[in-house]
C-alpha cells in the first residue's frame, strides 16, 4: 500500500507539503496551515479510495451498466467526498480556528472560512 500510491507518499512526506496545498488560497494569513502528517495521510487514503472509486463509476458507463446501479453508485462518491469535506472541515476548526485564537488573528481566519464555506455549500 505504501508505494503503490504516489500520491500517499509525496503527500505525507513533510509539513512543506502541508503548507503548500494550504497556503496558495491564504496570502495573507500570518502564518500558513500545518497539519499534522496522521491527518493528512488519512484524509489522502480516503481520496485516494474515492478517486478508485470513480474510475468504478466510469467502468461501469463504459460497460453500459444500467443507469440505476450507476446513480447509485455516484450517490455513494458523493457520500465519500461530503464526508471527507467534513473531517477537513473539522480538522480547521480544531487546529486552525483555535491557533488563530490562540495568536490573535481569529477575524481573519472566520473571514478566511466564511469565504471557502460559501464556495463549498450550494
Amino acid at each position: 500500500m505504501n508505494g503503490a500510491n504516489p500520491l500517499t507518499s509525496e503527500s505525507s512526506s513533510t509539513s512543506e507539503q502541508a503548507e503548500h496545498t494550504h497556503h496558495h488560497h491564504q496570502a495573507d494569513s500570518a502564518h500558513p496551515h500545518v497539519h499534522s502528517e496522521e491527518s493528512l495521510r488519512r484524509i489522502i487514503n480516503r481520496l485516494s479510495r474515492i478517486e478508485g472509486h470513480v474510475r468504478g463509476v466510469k467502468t461501469m458507463v463504459q460497460q453500459n451498466t444500467p443507469c440505476p446501479d450507476v446513480l447509485l453508485q455516484i450517490a455513494a462518491v458523493r457520500g465519500a467526498l461530503d464526508k471527507v469535506a467534513r473531517i477537513v472541515l473539522d480538522e480547521h476548526l480544531t487546529e486552525c480556528i483555535a491557533r488563530a485564537a490562540q495568536e490573535g488573528n481569529i477575524e481573519l481566519e472566520i473571514e478566511q472560512l466564511k469565504a471557502a464555506l460559501d464556495r463549498f455549500l450550494p
